[in-house]
C-alpha cells in the first residue's frame, strides 16, 4: 500500500492507504475525499480530478500525456503542479505523495 495525503482547499487531511495498481482518483473516490468529483469515472475526459502535485513529487508521478494537457484546459486554477489525479497510478513509489485539492472542481 502506498501513504498517500490528499489535502482539501481548506487544510484538512486525508491520510490514505492505497492499493498499488489503482489512481489517486481512485483512491480519493473510494474513500469518499471530497473535492474530487470524477465526473468521468477516471476516462480522462473530464478535469474534475484536478490535483496539485507537492513540487517533491513531480517526478515519480509521471510526465503528463497529451490529452492530460488538453483536459487541464478545462480546469480551473491550473498551476505547472497541476495533474489530473486519474492519470496517476499508484505504485510503492508514491508511498508518501501529497496532492492538494483546488477550491473547485467547477
Amino acid at each position: 500500500m502506498a501513504k498517500i495525503t490528499y489535502i482539501e482547499f481548506d487544510g484538512t487531511e486525508h491520510v490514505l492507504d492505497v492499493k498499488p495498481g489503482l489512481t489517486v482518483m481512485e483512491g480519493a473516490v473510494k474513500n469518499n475525499v471530497p473535492g474530487i468529483d470524477a465526473d468521468c469515472g477516471g476516462a480522462c475526459a473530464c478535469a474534475t480530478c484536478h490535483v496539485y502535485v507537492d513540487d517533491a513529487w513531480s517526478d515519480k508521478t509521471g510526465e503528463k500525456s497529451a490529452m492530460e494537457e488538453s483536459m487541464l484546459d478545462f480546469a480551473e486554477n491550473v498551476e505547472p503542479n497541476s495533474r489530473l489525479s486519474c492519470q496517476i497510478k499508484v505504485s510503492d513509489a508514491l508511498d508518501g505523495l501529497v496532492v492538494r485539492l483546488p477550491e473547485s472542481q467547477h
